[in-house]
């Protein structure tokens, strides 16, 4: 909060010299600057040699086609130039320019950004995917621009919750504004780096005549990881086409296909303790008493005399033999480089993404038709006992018209959205967790696994295993019929009104046929329901570069499961859709001849999410987020990206939860061997019986960015970007958690280029700080995740 202050103070002595500028006029720009200036109306933008500010017009944020600047709604629109020279590859790095994103570990994958405290939706070219919190790694290097929107999602993009959604946008044949590409142009890469990092990938662009373009990117990681164990391995294959068949109708397309391995689902660190956070003490010791008799390398139900989990109400349990530490009982250091891992674990995805779209201009109107297929099938296994076999897809079409009223000299006028849209998403989820075959603390991650701390799993199929079935095997399939209108109405110079709103009609079938699922099983249930969303802002476009906004929105949104799906008890507990709401306010700013953007803004969001048997629990959330670029010179340039945030959930909060032994009162030597769990957060003793605040989000985080790039000279250019993030301290959900402390960390990256070659250097967590990711599951009291130490790569690169 303190550096919020502090940036807040400076905007506005800065916004004094804004103004005292533009009585005297723009600046002018010198002789040595003239090829990198841009002149826009009366405003001066000098050379954006790291594609730092957001001129363009975005569809992401509205939908409307406006820039972000004018746009009454916090977003964050990042460049592919921006995306490699802050070194950002995954989801989980846009912290460094996106404020309000940081984003716990949901088993080591870095599948979705966190944003304002939830999980955000991922849309490709404006269509949501299917479901991915954790499944597979959401990769940017494919990107043009990345799009962070928090918030609920634009009414056409389809219902979403309030909170935030990310748009990425694919590479296309697109040189300039509207022009293509003249010339085949592309570039090849080479990545390596610490801990066997090897990345490749090519890209190029080949036009078709003067009138459109394709382009192909392709992408093969195979390495090893700073955690011992983890081995990724993906391809991936986009290809884009874009083409004007007349002057007023254009066709584009896109397509990715995604396969990857050894993105292993991890806990990190289980056994743990405030001593272990804070001096690295594991508590070593394995259990011999269960053994794999029939040497198949797992624990088989016939094996295990019983399941592993005990429920916790509130006095100790018992002491049981299976469960007690047996042999190697003692303390030892821990790396952090040592996580929760077994030769058993794996992970093998693959995704299929198509989009389509016609644009037929029709005078300044215009009529778009687009198409959009996605799907995913993923098989895995975590060896403490979490397999689980999705294979989903979705399928949406959307036409909208696009209209004006009135002419530029009209005192009232507006730029119109009008559509419809229809999503089918089919999924088939099987996971196994509930026939208590599963124990996170029952191994000794530094000895490494043994047969009688991996579980078994439905994959394999042998005598005494549970391979006969699934515990749950939910069977959903849904559809949305959704009417939308966007409207942004100009009223003289200086108001601007954008309202926004869907009506959706949504019809569900869902049945489950698992074992044991704890539910209505093998009842298949059917609903309809119908509701509306809608949004309303009003902005000012006030003299000297300022434009205060404020928004109001609420939104119905479904619950969905980890492969998109809809579980049956949901439906049958009337559950299955969930309302949201959204104020804010703020002021958007473009200071000192635009050459210093940004935007300053609070919030206030109520919306649901959903936990481990289908519990829904409604969330409050407050914030302040802060996020400016400065472009100093033509060579230098600064960002920033703080927030502080509170996140309350409502309760009483009837989760279900995972709880350290040491919390029931038993000696962790009697009882890592099992796994203690409370089945109603709000009655247990331990956890919290009213509205609790959630600690595993922390409540600031500030990044400072700067950047240095040099002028292009006959030995060739480089460039330096270094930058330093700090986050508060997290907790778990328990009355009395344990707490992981604040930290900060520092990137590095640098380049030299000449002619057709570049060279790159990235160097993460320079000082190698040890630094602890809170788990977002039903194991946040369980298991941490440590950050990465030091990782270096360099990228060797060939322009053509």
């Amino acid at each position: 909060m303190r550096a919020l202050y502090h940036l807040t103070s400076v905007l506005t002595a800065i916004a004094i010299a804004n103004g005292a500028w533009a009585e005297d006029g723009p600046a002018p720009a010198t002789e040595e600057v003239a090829d990198e200036t841009a002149v826009l109306d009366t405003v001066v933008i000098v050379g954006d040699k790291i594609g730092l500010l957001e001129k363009s017009n975005s569809e992401s944020v509205f939908g409307m086609g406006k820039s972000l600047l004018e746009t009454p709604r916090s977003a964050t629109l990042v460049s592919d130039l921006t995306l490699e020279r802050y070194g950002i590859e995954e989801v989980d790095d846009l912290i460094a320019i996106a404020p309000g994103t940081f984003t716990g570990s949901y088993y080591g994958v870095k599948g979705s950004v966190n944003a304002r405290g939830t999980l955000a939706e991922t849309y490709f070219n404006g269509f949501k995917r299917v479901e991915n919190r954790g499944t597979y790694p959401t990769l940017l290097g494919a990107a043009s621009q990345v799009d962070i929107v928090r918030g609920p999602p634009t009414p056409a993009f389809g219902p979403g919750k309030v909170g935030g959604a990310i748009n990425i946008i694919p590479k296309t044949g697109r040189a300039s504004g509207d022009a293509f590409i003249e010339e085949v142009e592309g570039a090849a890469e080479v990545t390596v780096g610490s801990y066997g990092k090897f990345n490749a990938n090519g890209q190029v662009g080949i036009p078709v005549t003067d009138r459109g373009a394709v382009y192909a990117y392709v992408e093969y990681e195979n390495s090893d990881s700073f955690y011992r164990g983890i081995s990724p391995e993906h391809l991936m294959i986009q290809l884009s086409g874009e083409y004007d068949v007349t002057d007023t109708l254009t066709l584009t397309m896109s397509g990715q296909y995604f396969d990857s391995d050894g993105y292993v689902q991890s806990p990190g660190w289980n056994r743990v303790t405030q001593d272990l956070i804070d001096n690295q003490n594991y508590i070593t010791g394995r259990n011999t008493v269960v053994v794999d008799t029939d040497g198949n390398g797992r624990i088989t139900p016939d094996e295990a005399g019983g399941g592993f989990v005990v429920g916790y109400f509130g006095f100790t349990p018992a002491v049981d033999p299976r469960f007690q530490l047996t042999e190697g009982v003692g303390t030892a250091k821990l790396s952090p480089r040592t996580i929760f891992i077994s030769d058993a674990d794996f992970s093998k995805t693959t995704t299929n993404t198509l989009y389509f779209k016609a644009e037929q201009a029709i005078g300044e109107s215009s009529l778009d038709f687009e198409m959009f297929y996605d799907s995913m099938e993923n098989q895995r296994f975590v060896s403490y006992g979490f397999p689980a076999d999705y294979d989903a897809w979705a399928a949406e079409s959307r036409v909208s018209y696009n209209f004006k009223t009135g002419t530029e000299d009209s005192f009232i006028k507006s730029t119109n959205k009008v559509g419809f849209g229809y999503r089918r998403q089919d999924a088939i989820k099987k996971e196994t967790y509930n026939s208590g075959y599963i124990a996170l603390d029952r191994r000794d991650i530094i000895h490494g696994a043994t047969p009688n701390d991996i579980m078994d799993d439905p994959f394999s199929v042998e005598p005494g295993n549970i391979g006969v079935g699934w515990d749950m095997t939910v069977d959903s399939s849904w559809t949305d019929k959704g009417l939308f209108a966007l409207s942004d109405i100009s009223v003289g110079q200086y108001v601007n009104l954008l309202l926004g709103g869907r009506y959706d009609w949504y019809d569900v079938n869902t049945i489950d046929t698992g074992a044991l699922c704890y539910c209505p099983g093998n009842i298949a249930f059917d609903a309809g329901q119908e509701e509306l969303s809608y949004s309303a802002s009003l902005s000012l476009n006030l003299p000297y570069g300022f434009f205060p906004y404020v928004t109001y929105a609420e939104t119905a949104a479904l619950e969905i499961g980890q492969a998109g799906d809809i579980a049956p008890s949901l439906v049958s507990g009337n559950q299955w859709i969930s309302d949201s709401e959204l104020k804010e306010g703020g002021v958007k700013f473009e200071l000192l001849g635009g050459t210093l953007v940004g935007s300053l803004s609070g919030y206030e969001q109520s919306r649901t999410r959903l936990s481990m048997f289908n519990n829904v629990a409604a969330t409050v959330a407050k914030g302040i987020e802060l996020e400016a670029r400065w472009l100093a010179t033509d060579n230098l340039s600064f960002t920033f990206a703080g927030n502080s945030q509170k996140t309350t959930v409502k309760g009483p909060d009837a989760s279900f939860l995972y709880i350290p032994v040491w919390a029931t009162g038993l000696d962790p030597v009697d009882g890592y061997g099992a796994a203690y769990a409370i089945y109603n957060f709000a009655q247990s003793p331990v956890g919290q019986s009213g509205d609790y605040e959630s600690k595993q989000i922390p409540k600031t985080v500030v990044s400072l960015f700067g950047s240095y790039v040099s002028d292009p000279y006959d030995w060739g250019q480089f460039g330096v970007t270094a930058g330093i993030t700090s986050v508060s301290e997290t907790a778990g959900k328990l009355a009395s958690p344990i707490v992981l402390p604040a930290y900060e960390t520092v990137n590095l990256s640098a380049f030299y280029a000449f002619q057709d070659y570049e060279v790159a250097f990235n160097v993460d967590n320079l000082f190698d700080e040890l630094y602890f990711q809170p788990v977002t599951d039903t194991y946040s009291d369980m298991a941490v995740l440590p950050g990465k130490g030091t990782e270096y790569r360099v990228t060797f690169k060939k322009k053509f």
